[in-house]
């Protein structure tokens, strides 16, 4: 375990980060981004830009994953101020889980209302091809059942009550002004919706673990984004996440496939551009229906 690893979750300690980014740089975000596997690229669409190493963050954790360049992005989205994290952090990475989402509590701090999540995912649904993009509806906490949730211990109410709703996890209008930005950009054909399931890794699922999450209602399943989105909404703030599906989940005993974490690269690498387009266009109508 990490030797800091309970240490740097308390409301002062988020507190202090924040502050200590705030007087490093003039960009007040209201649109936090996070970049999953292969797709650090939306960082590099910001202008006039002020990179942190996570390293170098107060309190902030380290991304150990190839494909997570681990840098914290401030900057504006065609004039829209962001901030974009470079690689997130994992359960299987030996982080305490308050620690994953610590990320999001720093945001709430730094004033961001509205948070973009992206991630690479296994598809489970026999309609997904690799390549599609699953914006998220909602999602399976399985280690959740377990008792691994980012909220277990003291809850600090100047975050959020002990107790959030989650059957609005996923904001619904902002699920909507996807589908509809996705149509107008010609992205029709590989736009789909669907319910990503969370699941500890680092190891790959099994045949049988596929088929059983394939039978409780899962499109697709990850090892990421869920707690954020749990923390996120417990500070109140509005969320909206998609899973780029790069490879399909084994369900049957005589394939021959086989999961590998260069394929996800491969995947996330190809259809970067056009998940840049669509993050890009959401951030400028989030900012302008608020400012209308």
């Amino acid at each position: 375990m990490f030797p800091d690893a309970n240490k740097g979750y308390t409301y002062d300690d988020c507190k202090a980060t924040a502050d200590w980014l705030l007087a490093q740089t003039d960009v007040r975000p209201t649109v936090g981004i996070v970049c999953g596997s292969g797709l650090g690229g939306l960082a590099d669409m910001l202008k006039d830009q002020v990179i942190f190493n996570y390293k170098d963050i107060p309190n902030f954790p380290q991304s150990t994953v190839h494909g997570h360049a681990g840098r914290l992005v401030f900057g504006t989205l065609k004039g829209r101020p962001c901030v974009c994290m470079q690689g997130r952090f994992h359960l299987y990475e030996g982080y305490l889980i308050q620690k994953i989402a610590l990320p999001m509590r720093i945001f709430k701090l730094l004033g961001v209302e509205t948070v973009l999540l992206t991630n690479a995912a296994g598809g489970l649904n026999q309609d997904f091809k690799v390549g599609d993009v699953m914006i998220i509806k909602d999602h399976l906490n399985m280690p959740g059942f377990a008792g691994n949730n980012p909220l277990a211990g003291p809850n600090d109410e100047r975050f959020g009550v002990r107790f959030p709703c989650m059957s609005d996890a996923y904001d619904r209008e902002l699920q909507q002004m996807a589908m509809d930005i996705g149509q107008e950009l010609g992205y029709g054909d590989f736009l789909k919706e669907g319910v990503y399931c969370l699941l500890g890794g680092p190891s790959f699922e099994t045949v049988a673990e596929s088929r059983m999450l394939h039978k409780l209602g899962v499109d697709a399943v990850g090892m990421s984004t869920v707690y954020e989105v749990i923390v996120a909404r417990h500070c109140g703030m509005r969320v909206f996440a998609l899973s780029l599906i790069t490879n399909q989940v084994v369900m049957d005993y005589d394939s021959g496939e086989k999961a590998n974490h260069e394929e996800v690269l491969h995947t996330a690498k190809l259809r970067a551009e056009q998940l840049e387009r669509l993050v890009s266009t959401m951030v400028t109508r989030i900012e302008d229906n608020k400012n209308n």
